[in-house]
């Protein structure tokens, strides 16, 4: 009976040992993950050749870059939550190829005032970010959805009907100016 009793308690202890073990390495990883020096933001660190696929991604193309004036990439949580941001410097834009037809069947430009529901959803999910300190340098929403600037909806993954991670290009023709918006939530 005791053989049998210090069989079962030495189990007992070898599993309890394996989950502590599991525990300490898994809060180990944590640790190191969220206070390790590459998980960090990242402010007006971007260079040209970082923001390249926001004008390739779009049409525009990347050879019209003279700049990046501001940017700001935050550090990832465990569920990739993150918000990056780039206000970019572009030599030209001309309206005819925002208001031409779309690109493919499920992109295009649309103008701030007239957004289909998807974009117009996915614009304001983005609202939270611009009222925030880390950017406020990028345009508000008011004129996001006004006349002057561009929309174009590079993802938008919709849970229940309502953005849960958004990329967005917005483009103002006046001053030749592209912000770039990736958040998730």
């Amino acid at each position: 009976m005791k053989l049998r009793m210090a069989s079962v308690l030495r189990n007992l202890l070898l599993v309890w040992g394996v989950f502590s073990l599991l525990g300490v390495i898994g809060l180990g990883a944590f640790f190191a993950y969220n206070l390790g020096p590459g998980n960090t933001d990242h402010v007006e660190e971007a260079s040209i050749d970082d923001v390249r696929f926001v004008l390739n991604s779009c049409g525009l193309g990347q050879d019209r870059i003279e700049k990046v004036v501001r940017s700001f990439v935050s550090s990832r949580s465990f569920t990739g939550d993150h918000l990056d941001a780039y206000a970019i410097k572009i030599s030209r834009v001309d309206l005819a190829e925002l208001t031409a037809a779309p690109i493919s069947f499920h992109s295009g430009w649309y103008r701030g005032d007239q957004l289909p529901a998807v974009v117009l959803e996915a614009t304001e999910f983005i609202s939270g970010a611009l009222n925030g300190g880390e950017i406020a340098w990028f345009p508000k929403l008011p004129e996001l959805r006004s006349a002057e600037v561009y929309v174009y909806p590079l993802t938008i993954y919709l849970q229940d009907g309502s953005p849960t991670s958004v990329e967005l290009i917005f483009v103002r023709p006046a001053d030749n100016m592209v912000f770039y918006l990736s958040e998730k939530t």
